[in-house]
């Protein structure tokens, strides 16, 4: 069985596939971290032409953002879920000011996190597309996959380990995606921020903000929790993918499927987000790290625990299918 997993593992990397995703994350990322850098120097320069004394902390930007959000909320083409979410954001940095919490100066530690946020529903999930799109069906298209049915080796260990090669890469990647948004934001940022403290367990009740389950923890403690998240994501995304590779056997129509899935699971909790069958879609509760910070607007009877049982749920169905389809499927025609 090792050998097989360090077989698929090896045929993933001689593909150069990680070249790609690592290029990816490093244009990705560096057009975020000068983004977020130049937000940052605009509210410092426009804060210092409003105070006489040039003299400004953290506190004085995080009251000119509450101003701009309260600008903002007077705009005619915010919806109200747009509105109540902007007032959860007044709320959690009033919050913030009063308890003496940083939220405000960029450090690397806070980027990765917000960068995992932002890409936790799309863009990771098309770096894990990337790698399993083709791990059956590329095979099949090729007839490569005879090569190893012919060997005295049971169909369930040759998908198995298929599988435990995507369990890797995925990790590897997660990983990666961590390092690389540390050392490219720390570059910009010029600040590292691992030992500032971190506000978690906001809730929404009736609509408004409760504070009183709030906790502080280490932002390194935050960051594992928000990766291992991120992982357990990326691991349901690797077996849905392993299973449409299975089913099809064309690496573009794989491609394809999913793709289109996870941009129709996006419109469809957009417009149709009362439709009760909504939050039991795998796509609705892709942004597990967005239930942390207590400003997720999810749909009625969603929780983190919810959405992890929900997706645990769609891993496991994924992967059922795809072996019973790849131990009946006709492959040797």
């Amino acid at each position: 069985m090792y050998a097989l997993i360090r077989n698929e593992v090896l045929k993933i990397l001689l593909k150069k596939k990680m070249i790609l995703i690592i290029a990816l994350l490093i244009l990705f990322i560096s057009l975020f971290s000068y983004g977020q850098k130049y937000v940052y120097e605009q509210n410092i320069s426009r804060l210092e032409a409003s105070l006489p004394s040039k003299e400004y902390d953290w506190k004085s930007l995080a009251k000119q953002q509450i101003s701009d959000l309260e600008r903002r909320i007077g705009s005619p083409y915010i919806d109200e879920e747009g509105i109540r979410s902007i007032q959860i954001e007044i709320e959690q940095l009033n919050y913030f000011i009063e308890n003496d919490i940083n939220p405000v100066t960029p450090t690397a530690a806070r980027f990765t996190v917000e960068f995992i946020d932002q890409a936790i529903v799309m863009f990771i999930p098309l770096l894990i597309i990337i790698l399993a799109a083709d791990i059956v069906s590329g095979e099949l298209s090729n007839r490569t996959i005879k090569v190893l049915l012919t060997r005295a080796v049971p169909r369930w260990k040759i998908l198995f380990s298929k599988l435990m090669a995507l369990m890797i890469m995925s990790t590897l990647v997660v990983l990666l995606v961590a390092i690389i948004s540390t050392l490219i934001s720390g570059m910009f940022f010029g600040k590292w921020g691992f030992n500032e403290p971190v506000t978690t367990g906001f809730r929404l009740v009736n609509d408004s903000l409760n504070s009183s389950y709030v906790i502080t923890v280490s932002r390194v403690s935050y960051m594992i929790l928000v990766y291992s998240l991120t992982w357990f994501v990326s691991v349901v995304i690797a077996s849905i993918t392993l299973m449409i590779s299975v089913l099809v056997q064309s690496t573009a129509s794989a491609i394809g499927i999913v793709m289109s899935t996870l941009i129709g699971g996006q419109f469809l909790q957009f417009f149709l987000s009362d439709w009760v069958l909504v939050k039991y879609f795998f796509v609705s509760n892709l942004s597990l790290t967005k239930y942390l910070t207590g400003n997720y607007l999810q749909i009625e009877g969603m929780s983190l625990i919810f959405s992890v049982i929900v997706l645990g749920v769609w891993a496991l169905l994924s992967l059922a299918i795809g072996f019973y389809v790849f131990l009946k499927k006709d492959i040797l025609v």
